[in-house]
C-alpha cells in the first residue's frame, strides 16, 4: 500500500473540525499512487480522498495542484475538487505533513485498456489541455530533459545491478536527447502521469481524470507521448498500433496537433520512457524503510526504449497524416 504516514483517529477529528463535512465514518488507505499517503475518507457528508503529501513533493508546488483542480473542474474537466475549509484554505496539515480533502469520483481504473478506452483518453487529454490553457499558475517540469542526468547520477553507480549494460546503454541515450530534443513545441499545462491508474472509467465511458501532482508547463505532445507509452504497449511489450491510431488521431480531432509536434513525436516518445525508466530505476534500487509499497519494474521503460530508437514516423504510432 502507498501510505507512508499513519493518521490517527485524533490528528484526523482535529484536523476535521475545520471543515463542514461532518465526523469521520471511516479511514482507509489507497493502494495505487507512490508519491503520497492517500486514504479513502467516509464522512457524514459523503465519500472524499484525504491526501497526506510526502517529502517529494515540493510544498510550494501545492497551491499550483490545487488550483489547477479547482481552475479545470470549473472548466468542465470531471476531475476532484479540493473540498476548501471553512476559512477558505484548501491546503492544511496532519499527522506533520501537508494535507489536502478533494472529492471523490466514481469509476474504476482498466488494467487492461481498450481501443475504445484509449480513443476516450485521447478526447479527454485534449480537453484537457484546451481546458488548463488560461490557468494562470505555471509550475516547470522538474522532470524535464533538463533533470534527466541529475537523476540518472543517482542511480548511475548501481544501475548495472538491475541489468548489465544498463549505466551505459542510459548514457548514451541522455546524450542523444539532450542534444536532439525539441524544445519550442505548443506547450502549456499538461498532466505528466497520465497512466491509466489515474484515469476512470464507468464501463468504457471515462468519468473523470485524477493525480495531478506531476503536472506542470511543458509541450503539450510531451504529455500524448507519455500516454502512448502508457497505454498503447501490450504486457508482452509490444506496441498496439490500432491503439494507438484509436488515442492519437482522438486526441487531434479535438486539438490537432502542429507539422512541427508530428515530427517530434519519435523524440518526445523516447524522452518519456526515458523519464520513466530513471524514476523507477531510482525507486527501484531506494525503497523508504517501512513503505508498503511495491517499486514498479523500471526495464519495462528500457523496452519502450528501444521500441522508440527504431521508429521512423508518427505513422508508426498510428497517427493518420
Amino acid at each position: 500500500m502507498a501510505v507512508y504516514t499513519e493518521v490517527t483517529d485524533e490528528d484526523l477529528a482535529e484536523f476535521l473540525t475545520r471543515y463542514d463535512i461532518g465526523h469521520m465514518l471511516s479511514l482507509k488507505g489507497i493502494a495505487e499512487g507512490v508519491e503520497n499517503s492517500n486514504y479513502l475518507l467516509r464522512t457524514q457528508g459523503g465519500e472524499f480522498i484525504l491526501t497526506l503529501y510526502e517529502k517529494r513533493v515540493d510544498p510550494n508546488d501545492l497551491p499550483f495542484f490545487l488550483g489547477l483542480m479547482e481552475h479545470l473542474a470549473t472548466r468542465g474537466i470531471n476531475c476532484p475538487l479540493p473540498v476548501k475549509m471553512r476559512d477558505g484554505a484548501m491546503l492544511g496539515e496532519i499527522a506533520g505533513r501537508p494535507a489536502a480533502i478533494v472529492t471523490f469520483l466514481d469509476g474504476v481504473w482498466v488494467r487492461r485498456p481498450t481501443v475504445r478506452h484509449c480513443a476516450e483518453l485521447g478526447a479527454a487529454l485534449a480537453a484537457f489541455h484546451k481546458a488548463g490553457a488560461d490557468f494562470h499558475l505555471s509550475r516547470t517540469n522538474a522532470l524535464g530533459v533538463g533533470g534527466w542526468r541529475p537523476l540518472f547520477e543517482r542511480s548511475r553507480a548501481r544501475a548495472d545491478e538491475v541489468v548489465p549494460g544498463l549505466a551505459g546503454e542510459i548514457d548514451a541515450e541522455l546524450a542523444r536527447l539532450e542534444r536532439d530534443f525539441p524544445c519550442d513545441l505548443p506547450s502549456g499545462v499538461i498532466h505528466a502521469d497520465l497512466f491509466p491508474d489515474n484515469v476512470f472509467f464507468i464501463d468504457e465511458n471515462l468519468s473523470g481524470l485524477i493525480d495531478f501532482y506531476f503536472a506542470c508547463n511543458d509541450a503539450y505532445a510531451y504529455d500524448v507521448a507519455i500516454c502512448l507509452n502508457s497505454w498503447c504497449f501490450e504486457t508482452d511489450g509490444s506496441y498496439n498500433l490500432t491503439k494507438g491510431r484509436a488515442f492519437l488521431n482522438a486526441y487531434a480531432a479535438a486539438r490537432p496537433f502542429s507539422d512541427a509536434e508530428v515530427a517530434a513525436l519519435p523524440l518526445l516518445a523516447s524522452g518519456s520512457a526515458l523519464r520513466f525508466l530513471l524514476t523507477r530505476l531510482y525507486d527501484w534500487l531506494n525503497v523508504p524503510p517501512g513503505a508498503m509499497v511495491r517499486p514498479k519494474d523500471p526495464l519495462e521503460y528500457l523496452r519502450k526504449l528501444r521500441f522508440h530508437r527504431a521508429v521512423a514516423t508518427a505513422r508508426d504510432y498510428g497517427l493518420d497524416r
